[in-house]
């Protein structure tokens, strides 16, 4: 923790101005109000790096629908966001907005019934077919066809509306964020970030273009990246289809027979016995009647089907490992429509082979499988019925269709995933980095170590960062994609599809000894990995940049610790040589009652505002830091009812203890019972604190609520008739000590709780100690505060008395006699050495229990004997 507290000044003894009736409802607006107006949460950039804490926000995605799992996450960041503030450091503590891609086109595709289509002019004033409501649709033949310029201004205009949704919410759930320092992943300066990056990989070699097998999204039309992938079970159906070999029938049990013309081998295993003989041989393709060859590959499974398998560009993923490892020719068919391509592999020679292929162009992937399936059967080529499976299929994880493999030119940036030295570099960085929890760790590392190829950051798509370079044409109009012509850094942000680069004019676009711009756009990954240079102003303020970065927290959910947490750790270290920041705060999920997941196809969402507006603000958050990092929690209303009580109980006690006058020039605390419950609310104070400096929320708050329970429940109980002093039968010191150790734990109770209930303790401290500015910046307690000038030994008092008054409290329930029914003789039994401790206490039990006589006893443990009610007695 450093050192340095932030100078406030604050007098215990002041007088407080409570209202007389104190509530939890409409504070989110009087005080959101307030720290706005005061600029409570400004950074304050003159502060030295040393005394900085800066926070890596996750940017939420602006498109996306609100749910009760965006308030759990980040109010785990922000509970540490004001630690640290009132810690004395000063927080850089932004907020992003991540605004393009698939989800903000999907979304506008949707809200306003369009979709984009390139090759269409601009409309100047389009006005979308409707605006939300019930109209949307999601199908694209009932969607209207709009330029790409007025597709992106639809986009635009959409996640602004979306982004005040977003704010309004955190702003009502109190996130201690600086408003003045935002981003979006789609304005100019965001773009400028992304595409210098861009360059410098590509400067550096770490950037390339290929020709290769791409997963591809046949809804959307675009490239996916291993990081985006997500297996589905479906069903499917084995075939046990025949091929023509040496000594007669070879039968292989595919799923996918329409992809027989674009087959390029059979494959089984080396050490598969029963094909080793047909190893360097050839074999017939059924229907088209191509010669391939028979290879082996260790990664075909000998108790799979018939042990031997197809090998087709591309079926699936192991596909695209024989082809590039065995040096197979490419015979793909699929086109990025997901439908059968016009242009027929050479390989198919035949005339009945030609005739089946013309057949099969256009065709959909279900309709080419139903017709070869027909045709295997007409032939004879296809032994019995298909055989349904249930298998996992690769998705998009934001699509709808089952991924198809397409050859295609795409971009790439060097992961480690071919590159053994930067895996390690990358795998050394995840060491250095602190995870909490650290278990979370292993999950980095599985990602790095698995990862088979590398990130592919190029999408056909619309609304992103445009990739920044263009290429020239030669005389025959042919691109030369081999030397990319790039802008100067110094003119970012560029659009290739409607700027020029440099030694061209726009006339020369398109033609002949000209150039064409390149159209695709980058991976919204490839903006989200670059957040701590976009919040931190790596471009524009460099002077910020060097302050902030790297930063000290990157807080995040678990489910993306292989894309955001892996690709800004890439390019923290391809761009700067270094961890983007020290720690990583991981989150859990949050559950439905039921323990599932929640998410929208299940229909489990809880909307956040409802909690918050039937709770309030601090119950909710209460609930959301109940959790700890990286440990899933379900969605409980009965634990937000426990935190409004909580707050509700924090106003009225804080009302009960500043209503106690101060005896003037009294300023010590004296008795022992204040004492002892000082010197347990330090010890409170040393573990919260540690609590919190090792990430554990969670825990800081425990205490503190432990504490406070027992602070209300039995020491206010048991100093209310001193500080009351209603007959005026004690000293001025005796009341003072109580009214004086109220104001004291008060003071240091509402700072603890300050992270947690920023609405509720900040009411009461306007109560008390408005000039001395607000609480979410006054300093953190330390455990000094409270100690000073107290006699150690009266440590573990107050647990004594708890338990006395505790068993004063059991006999009149038991009795059902009221608590403030008199007791006419009790006896403490405690071992012999704690008696004495005990006989200190015994005017404010006697008090508190309504206790005429006491009396004492050794026994084996503390307890509360013996006790005669005087109603009994009478009786």
């Amino acid at each position: 923790m450093n050192t340095a507290q932030t100078s406030f000044s604050s007098n215990i003894l002041a007088p407080a101005n409570a209202p007389e009736k104190v509530s939890v409802e409409g504070l989110e607006d009087k005080w959101g109000l307030v720290w706005e107006k005061d600029g409570v949460y400004r950074f304050r950039r003159e502060a030295n790096r040393e005394n900085i804490y800066s926070i890596d926000t996750p940017p939420p995605t602006a498109s996306g629908s609100l749910h009760v799992g965006h308030v759990f996450s980040y109010t785990h960041t922000d509970v540490v966001a004001r630690f640290k503030r009132m810690s004395g450091y000063e927080v850089y503590y932004p907020m992003g907005w991540d605004d393009n891609g698939l989800p903000t086109e999907r979304r506008v595709q949707n809200y306003y019934g369009v979709r984009c289509d390139p090759t269409l002019p601009y409309v100047e004033g389009f006005k979308p077919p409707f605006e939300g409501g019930d109209n949307k649709s999601s199908k694209a033949a009932d969607q209207v066809p709009i330029s790409r310029r007025n597709f992106i201004e639809l986009c635009d205009k959409l996640t602004v509306e979306d982004e005040k949704q977003f704010e309004n919410l955190w702003r009502k759930l109190g996130l201690s964020v600086d408003w003045t320092q935002t981003y979006q992943t789609i304005s100019p300066a965001a773009i400028a970030v992304s595409q210098k990056a861009f360059l410098n990989n590509l400067s550096r070699g770490e950037a390339y273009q290929s020709m290769a097998p791409t997963l591809w999204d046949v809804t959307f039309r675009t490239a996916v990246a291993q990081a985006e992938l997500e297996d589905r079970e479906q069903p499917g159906a084995y075939h046990k289809v025949g091929f023509d070999g040496p000594d007669g029938k070879v039968f292989i049990e595919t799923t996918r027979p329409e992809l027989l013309p674009a087959c390029v081998a059979l494959v089984a295993n080396p050490d598969d016995d029963r094909y080793k003989h047909l190893f360097g041989k050839t074999v017939k393709t059924p229907l088209f009647e191509v010669e391939v060859p028979v290879v082996a590959h260790r990664l075909a499974q000998i108790d799979k089907g018939s042990g031997i398998a197809m090998i087709c560009t591309f079926g699936d993923v192991t596909d695209i490992i024989w082809w590039r490892e065995l040096d197979l020719p490419n015979r793909a068919i699929i086109g990025w429509d997901g439908r059968i391509v016009e242009e027929m592999p050479d390989a198919i020679m035949s005339a009945r082979g030609k005739e089946i292929y013309a057949e099969l162009v256009g065709k959909t992937i279900f309709s080419a499988k139903q017709r070869i399936v027909e045709l295997l059967q007409e032939s004879g080529d296809m032994i019995g019925e298909p055989k349904p499976i249930t298998h996992d299929v690769k998705f998009f994880e934001k699509g709808d269709k089952p991924l198809e493999i397409v050859s295609t030119r795409q971009w790439y940036i060097r992961n480690g995933g071919r590159d053994s030295d930067l895996r390690d570099r990358l795998i050394a960085l995840g060491k250095d980095l602190n995870f909490v929890p650290d278990f979370m760790r292993v999950r980095f590392e599985n990602w790095v170590n698995g990862l088979t190829g590398d990130w592919l950051i190029s999408r056909q798509r619309f609304f992103g960062v445009p990739i920044p370079v263009w290429y020239s044409l030669d005389a025959n109009g042919e691109a030369n994609y081999d030397a990319p012509l790039v802008p100067a850094i110094e003119t970012l942000p560029v659009d290739p599809s409607s700027d020029v680069p440099a030694g061209y004019t726009e006339s020369q676009r398109g033609i002949a000894g000209g150039f064409i711009g390149e159209m695709d756009i980058m991976d919204t990954w490839a903006t989200s990995s670059l957040t701590p240079q976009l919040a931190g102003g790596w471009i524009e303020d460099p002077e910020k940049f060097a302050k902030v970065f790297p930063y000290d927290l990157r807080p995040q959910g678990q489910d993306i610790i292989r894309t955001w947490l892996f690709s800004s750790l890439l390019r923290g270290e391809q761009e700067h040589g270094q961890l983007p920041w020290k720690n990583a705060a991981i989150s859990g999920w949050i559950l439905d009652p039921d323990r599932k997941k929640m998410s929208k196809s299940k229909g489990n969402v809880v909307v956040p505002a409802e909690p918050i507006d039937n709770h309030g603000a601090d119950a909710v958050r209460y609930w959301a830091a109940s959790a700890r990092l990286g440990t899933d929690a379900a969605f409980d209303e009965g634990q937000m009812k426990v935190g409004r009580r909580l707050a509700i109980k924090l106003l009225n006690a804080a009302k009960f203890a500043l209503s106690f006058e101060v005896p003037a020039g009294a300023t010590e605390v004296t008795e022992p019972l204040d004492q002892a419950m000082l010197l347990a609310l330090a010890e409170v104070v040393r573990e919260a604190t540690a609590a919190f400096d090792a990430y554990d929320h969670t825990k800081a708050l425990e205490l503190s609520e432990k504490f406070f329970w027992t602070f209300t429940d039995d020491y206010l109980e048991l100093v209310k008739e001193r500080a009351y002093n209603a007959e005026g039968t004690l000293t001025a010191a005796q009341q003072a000590s109580a009214a004086i150790a109220l104001r004291k734990a008060l003071h240091v109770m509402l700072r603890l709780f300050a992270p947690f209930l920023p609405f509720a303790t900040e009411e009461v401290w306007g109560w008390w100690q408005k000039d001395a500015g607000s609480i979410h910046r006054a300093s953190w307690p330390v455990a000094e505060e409270l100690t000073e000038g107290i006699d150690a030994g009266n440590v573990g008092l107050l647990d004594l008395a708890s338990i006395a008054v505790g068993g004063v409290r059991k006999a009149k329930s038991d009795a059902k006699a009221s608590m403030k029914a008199a007791v006419e003789s009790a006896t403490i039994e405690a071992p012999a050495a704690v008696l004495t401790s005990l006989r200190l206490l015994e005017a404010d039990l006697k008090s508190v229990g309504k206790i005429q006589s006491l009396a004492y006893a050794e026994g084996d443990e503390v307890a509360m004997t013996q006790i005669i009610l005087a109603e009994v007695s009478e009786a």
